[in-house]
């Protein structure tokens, strides 16, 4: 029986982000404003986090479950509006709790950055979480928020300057200081394992549409950055690594609107490494090295090889100082069909895989347990049709990430 006695769960609570989102929310939240607890599958671990967390968390229950424990999920996930996970591969370890909150009609919100997961959680479970209630949003962290809100502000803002929106956007980021998270690193070297033995997953990662509906209708062709002088920026741009989850949300979330964006809008992401020889010469290393990385790590040994010795393993991550030194600094530059220009900037005030992230979803997840009317329907939406505007004006106010219109 579904009591919905606490707003969320942080599930995953003592991995490395875990701890962050904890860190944030016990500072952030009044348990009269929020009421949230502690999950995992270890109990010492938890009590130790419980007790590192202060006075204000004293009296702050814990569940302990293992992410394999359909039942035990499915117990937490009734006592609760809103799950949020943190434990990742969510590939390897997030299918149950999928289907637990599908199940019990329960709202959940995760970090996950793996476009084939999504597409088999939508195969498997899209049709009875719109019956049983569930609101699953993926993607509620660095990926794909700055991008799926950017690009859904860029709109916004278009069409009040224009009355129209935008049938192409280009997002370039500026600069960005903070490395991958461990948890992001052994996302990335699933990825390239699924890829290797799974024809399917290697269809769907070169689909820029794989995350809409079957009958989307969508046609234009899009074309994914790879080394190219951007004549918007003055600069050479090379790839970004988390675009081939960014673009299929910004894309499922045009589907989910009736293509609010447009039947032939067209997006793009891209890392400037600014102009001449110099600039082309970057632009040319992050191609290469991403390439070079994707194709060593589809063989066993090599990828061993990195995991093992030369890449942050899950649970590890950058110092506190580190953390508050990091940054990162979008730009996004959308034209109309009648070549009306807008340009938008999202900002965020730490490192992008950890600080950040740790504020993004834990404001996700409040939106989504206190702000998302219960007159929403079931399903897999997307952060921008589902938090939207609410959203937005949480992270402006709340998490050092804000969104701003600049004057061309």
């Amino acid at each position: 029986m579904k009591s919905n006695q606490y707003d969320i769960v942080v599930f995953g609570a003592t991995s490395f982000v875990g701890k962050l989102i904890c860190e944030y929310m016990i500072k952030q939240f009044t348990t009269d404003e929020v009421s949230w607890v502690l999950a995992g599958r270890s109990e010492s671990k938890l009590n130790e986090l419980k007790s590192s967390l202060g006075d204000k968390a004293k009296d702050m229950p814990i569940i302990v479950v293992n992410a394999t424990d359909l039942e035990g999920l499915k117990t937490m996930c009734n006592q609760a509006k809103v799950i949020m996970s943190t434990v990742g591969p969510y590939d390897l370890y997030g299918e149950t709790l999928i289907q637990a909150c599908v199940e019990t009609g329960t709202d959940y919100c995760d970090l996950t950055g793996e476009p084939h997961w999504i597409k088999k959680m939508l195969e498997s479970y899209e049709e009875q979480a719109i019956k049983s209630g569930a609101r699953i949003v993926h993607c509620t962290g660095f990926d794909s928020i700055p991008s799926d809100l950017g690009v859904y502000y860029t709109q916004r803002e278009a069409q009040k300057q224009f009355g129209n929106t935008c049938t192409d956007i280009k997002m370039r980021i500026k600069n960005m200081r903070g490395g991958a998270s461990g948890g992001t690193i052994a996302t990335a070297l699933n990825i390239a394992k699924e890829i290797k033995k799974d024809p399917k997953v290697r269809r769907d990662l070169v689909n820029p549409y794989s995350l809409c509906p079957k009958d989307h209708g969508f046609k234009t062709r899009q074309n994914p950055v790879k080394l190219e002088f951007d004549d918007s920026f003055k600069t050479w741009v090379g790839p970004f690594f988390m675009s081939s989850i960014n673009t299929r949300i910004v894309h499922r979330s045009n589907a989910l609107t009736d293509k609010s964006y447009g039947e032939n809008f067209h997006y793009s992401e891209g890392v400037m490494t600014g102009k001449g020889f110099k600039g082309k010469t970057r632009a040319r290393s992050i191609y290469w090295g991403l390439a070079a990385f994707f194709a060593g790590a589809g063989f066993g040994p090599i990828r061993a090889f990195l995991g093992r010795f030369v890449l942050p393993k899950p649970g590890e991550g950058p110092s506190p100082k580190a953390q508050k030194e990091g940054f990162y600094d979008f730009r996004f530059v959308g034209t109309t069909d009648a070549g009306q220009e807008i340009r938008t900037k999202v900002h965020g005030d730490m490192d992008p895989g950890y600080g950040s992230t740790a504020k993004i979803i834990g404001q996700a997840a409040v939106c989504l347990a206190k702000e998302v009317s219960t007159d929403v329907k079931g399903g897999f939406w997307t952060p921008a049709t589902i938090l939207g505007d609410n959203l937005i004006d949480r992270l402006n106010a709340h998490s050092g990430v804000t969104f701003e219109v600049l004057e061309n």
